[in-house]
């Protein structure tokens, strides 16, 4: 089977589409399969690590979005000429914005299916980018219309699918999970992190994503200044780039818990990430924006229970007090659920233990469903059903 995965989001960012596009192409590739990226143009490093093929557009860096690359793949001749020597059977599109307008054109052009996977809540970004409801609203129109063009469409959780019927979007939605690559973990990762970053033995608190307002971080830091107050000792540590990186580092000093707290950044080698999720004691992820989050399966396989909120998307699959901790929107209830699970490390460290075992799901098992499904499309595309 020959895929083209097509996305606005790729390495090096790592974002959450991000990084699922990258594992849905390495473990496509692993199972045999002939799995190409098509996304914006961006420092990969040596090409020779990947199973898989990328075909990249010559891009620029969106100006209010730093992070992340955006272009015209149609008017890149380099481009056009290697797409013009792909023959895809089936293409699937993880964004709606140039990647994935490029994907519908590719389907329509060569009569093959067409797979839109609904990742994010595009009206709050939308929202944030604008501060306005009424164009947000607007912008969530393009994006139904733009999965309406699919043959399928999936979603990452209940919840996201939910989310894009609440958009107007009246069709069938699969529900396609995101999974985790599950490897077994090096001890020695846990000191290695901790001398890395120069983190001291008092309790963690990690968090792993955008430094992005709308991920609820300053949930975190309030939940930290009133941990401080009542005179109880933690490391919060933020890894991750965006947009309001600045805003979150004043933020810290306003709250007077800068010398508890550590900004490490993007981090892109593997045993340091892991390492930090095993050195956590808790991983904090009160985002009500994120769908389906890949970071509360990483804690959970490093044997770290998640803070979530109670009824948003990244706590589907945990159990408040069993595999995982649920919280309100609220600095003050985070403060109590950190402040009661320190006061009970064994017992937290038990709960991390049942994350571990519950939580995770393995790319492996889950990308074996996807192309199972993408065969059952290729041949109902063929009139072979």
């Amino acid at each position: 089977m020959k895929i083209g995965e097509f996305s606005d989001s790729f390495l090096p960012i790592i974002d959450g589409v991000g990084r699922v596009v990258y594992n849905y192409c390495d473990t496509i590739a692993r199972k045999g399969h002939e799995c190409t990226a098509i996304v914006p143009m961006d420092k990969f490093g040596y090409r020779g690590r990947f199973p898989f093929e990328i075909i990249d557009y010559y891009s620029r860096s969106v100006p209010i979005m730093s992070q992340y690359d955006a272009g015209l793949p149609m008017v890149d001749v380099h481009y056009k000429a290697r797409m013009d020597m792909t023959d895809f059977d089936i293409v699937h599109v993880h964004t709606p914005f140039i990647a994935g307008a490029e994907g519908v054109r590719y389907a329509r052009k060569h009569g093959i299916p067409l797979v839109g996977t609904f990742h994010s809540k595009y009206y709050d970004d939308f929202l944030q980018l604008t501060g306005s409801r009424h164009i947000a609203g607007l912008g969530t129109d393009i994006i139904v219309k733009f999965y309406e063009q699919c043959d399928e469409v999936w979603a990452v959780s209940e919840s996201s699918a939910k989310t894009l019927n609440d958009y107007g979007y009246k069709g069938k939605i699969e529900v396609m999970p995101n999974g985790m690559m599950i490897k077994e973990l090096d001890p020695s990762w846990k000191e290695m992190a901790r001398k890395h970053f120069g983190i001291d033995e008092d309790p963690c608190l990690l968090f792993v994503g955008q430094m992005n307002w709308k991920k609820n971080i300053a949930r975190i830091l309030e939940a930290a200044a009133l941990l401080k107050k009542k005179g109880i000792a933690f490391n919060l540590i933020l890894a991750g780039k965006g947009p309001h990186e600045e805003e979150i580092k004043a933020r810290i000093r306003e709250l007077g818990i800068e010398e508890d707290s550590y900004i490490v950044g993007h981090v892109l080698r593997e045993d340091l990430l892991m390492g930090l999720y095993m050195l956590a004691d808790l991983f904090v992820f009160p985002s009500i924006y994120d769908n389906g989050p890949m970071v509360v399966r990483e804690a959970a396989s490093a044997g770290t229970p998640s803070i979530v909120v109670a009824g948003s998307s990244a706590a589907e699959g945990v159990d408040d007090g069993v595999n995982g901790f649920c919280c309100e929107d609220d600095p003050q209830s985070i403060c109590e659920v950190i402040e009661k699970a320190f006061a009970n490390r064994e017992e937290t460290a038990r709960i991390g233990l049942l994350a571990k075992d519950t939580i995770p799901v393995s790319w492996d098992d889950l990308i074996d469903n996807v192309v199972e499904r993408y065969q059952y499309l290729i041949d109902k595309r063929k009139g072979l059903l």
